[in-house]
């Protein structure tokens, strides 16, 4: 990964999440082919310092605390995800109303605040919260890199079409986590 890491955040978008819903499986199924890729993003993270901002669904509950999501989501399809890529008590949980990470939530004020304009984001469901919070950070003029192993969606090729949309438009930087 080629970034100015003075610059960069890493922003995990939905991975506390109960896959309980239509298509929920096949959601599962691929978010759990991306998750040593997940895991690849937070490690090098935490090694180079990168603030790490987890924005996530308020699953009905309101309130900004991991904690609470995490006992929400748990269950015997989620355990396994939602244990290897839980937030540490030093990253930063910001929860969402809607599909984007920006919309009505205070990521773009944390992002000043940390002087931080270049992005990498990583989650589910690419091709809706993934590629509405690109939309958007790419409207605050960010830059955006969106490695295209740790973004999943229920159906790969909606997942292959909205990573092409992120680069072509929105001119992200979709090469792999190695």
């Amino acid at each position: 990964m080629q970034h100015n890491l003075d610059n960069t955040a890493v922003v995990f978008i939905d991975l506390i999440n109960d896959f309980n819903f239509p298509g929920g499986d096949k959601l599962l199924k691929n978010t759990k082919k991306i998750l040593p890729n997940i895991i690849k993003l937070k490690e090098y993270a935490t090694a180079n310092n990168l603030p790490v901002i987890y924005v996530n669904d308020h699953y009905g509950l309101w309130q900004a605390d991991f904690n609470k999501i995490i006992s929400k989501c748990t269950n015997k399809n989620s355990k396994e995800i939602i244990d290897q890529i839980k937030p540490a008590d030093n990253d930063y949980f910001l929860i969402k109303p809607q599909h984007s990470a920006f919309f009505q939530t205070p990521l773009h004020s944390l992002l000043t605040e940390l002087n931080r304009y270049e992005l990498i984001l990583a989650g589910i469901a690419g091709d809706i919260c993934i590629l509405f919070t690109a939309k958007d950070a790419y409207m605050y003029q960010m830059d955006l890199h969106i490695p295209r192993n740790c973004m999943a969606s229920e159906e790969e090729d909606n997942n292959d079409y909205a990573l092409y949309l992120m680069q072509s438009v929105m001119k992200a930087n979709i090469a792999p986590v190695d």
